[in-house]
């Protein structure tokens, strides 16, 4: 099988990590194209011996791309088509349905109001819609995400849930990795740390975290990612006085910078205050270094059945006045001192490997081998209430 995956962008983000990561563990020859920004996640994966290459796309309407990726497409020889993010869902669907090639998406960052951190629009659902029918199937990185693809109108019968995956021994918490983190970033060793990763947007609300850190004297702030909201973050920490305790470590393993088992590491505890989530894979890394874990809407904690949600992890309920509820609870963290705790049962369930074979089950069912009927990681025909 021959597979060419079609994405946005390669910069540093959750979605083209996943991706980096995923082609680790399939079984079957993949390539892939960007249609913009060829990042340091092209690199990482040309370092793995993925071949690459840059569509060159010059806007959202460069409508110029979809004969040359669909002549790509056809030239390569290849089975599937398997496209991610919403622009190269629309433009890659359409390219394959003119290659004569199945194709199937994921959908990484589908919210009630947003995708992809950006408002949706009643123009952005119906094109996604229409392109979705030119697919074969959709995968869900979460039964959340299954569930807004549902009440889209997207059928049952075309989505498949594959969990995200992470190779948890990669995050397994080291003292010395701890050690030399904090040295990097100026923390000292005795400090309390509060900790987040992620893309730094309005959405993540890492604002909330800096005013609930403001609140505690003496610890200290870890932001380990980039985006938008950096220069506003660091003035707030400014207007908060805290400047001297908040740490912005910048994109994770770029340019000298922290990787995230390493950021994790620093930590004492995890915070995760995001208005919504598709899947939230910074808390199951997190949690697979043995991190206390605070956090908003997280699929990946709000789908497991009843009982399983791990006893580190803390959700936050109170819409009003979110900082200060989370001040109560990193009070109460530092209160007991720094510790690790042991690795939850539940990160089990998004084992890389788990997920490659989930995935592999949606190829076999698409072009028609024998295969299980659309994996999902839990029931299709219902979804389960957050908790």
């Amino acid at each position: 099988m021959k597979v060419l995956h079609v994405i946005t962008g390669l910069g540093v983000g959750g979605a083209e990590q996943q991706l980096r990561l995923m082609l680790r563990h399939l079984p079957t020859r993949c390539d892939v194209v960007t249609l913009t920004n060829p990042g340091a996640v092209a690199e990482g994966l040309r370092s793995d011996g993925v071949r690459v290459r840059h569509l060159g796309m010059r806007g959202n309407r460069d409508l110029a791309a979809l004969p040359r990726l669909a002549r790509l497409v056809r030239q390569g020889g290849y089975d599937l088509v398997h496209t991610h993010l919403y622009r190269a869902c629309v433009y890659g669907r359409i390219a394959a349905s003119l290659a004569g090639t199945a194709s199937v998406a994921t959908e990484h960052s589908l919210g009630r109001d947003e995708i992809e951190g950006r408002p949706l629009t009643r123009g952005t659902r119906a094109l996604y819609l229409r392109t979705e029918r030119m697919g074969s199937a959709t995968v869900a990185v979460s039964d959340t995400v299954a569930g807004r693809l549902r009440d889209w109108g997207v059928p049952a019968a075309r989505i498949h849930t594959v969990p995200n995956g992470i190779d948890a021994a990669a995050f397994r918490f080291d003292g010395g990795r701890r050690r030399a983190a904090r040295a990097l970033l100026g923390v000292p060793e005795d400090a309390f740390v509060v900790g987040g990763v992620g893309r730094l947007v309005p959405g993540k609300r890492f604002d909330v975290t800096l005013r609930a850190v403001a609140a505690l004297p003496g610890a200290w702030l870890l932001l380990a990612g980039d985006g938008p909201q950096a220069g506003p973050l660091r003035a707030l920490a400014g207007r908060l006085g805290i400047a001297d305790r908040v740490r912005f470590a910048g994109e994770c393993g770029v340019d000298g910078a922290p990787d995230v088992p390493a950021a994790l590491a620093a930590m004492d505890v995890f915070v995760s205050a995001s208005r919504e989530e598709s899947f939230g894979l910074a808390v199951v890394e997190a949690l697979s270094a043995g991190l206390p874990v605070v956090h908003g809407p997280c699929p990946a904690l709000d789908d497991l059945p009843a009982g399983q949600v791990p006893q580190g992890a803390t959700r936050l309920r109170s819409p009003a006045d979110p900082a200060a509820e989370l001040t109560d609870v990193l009070r109460r963290h530092r209160a007991g001192g720094p510790h690790r705790l042991p690795v939850p049962r539940a990160v089990d369930r998004y084992d890389i490997r788990l997920s490659g074979r989930r995935l592999m089950d949606v190829y076999a069912h698409v072009l028609g081998s024998p295969a299980p009927a659309p994996t999902h990681s839990t029931t299709p025909s219902t979804r389960r209430s957050h908790r």
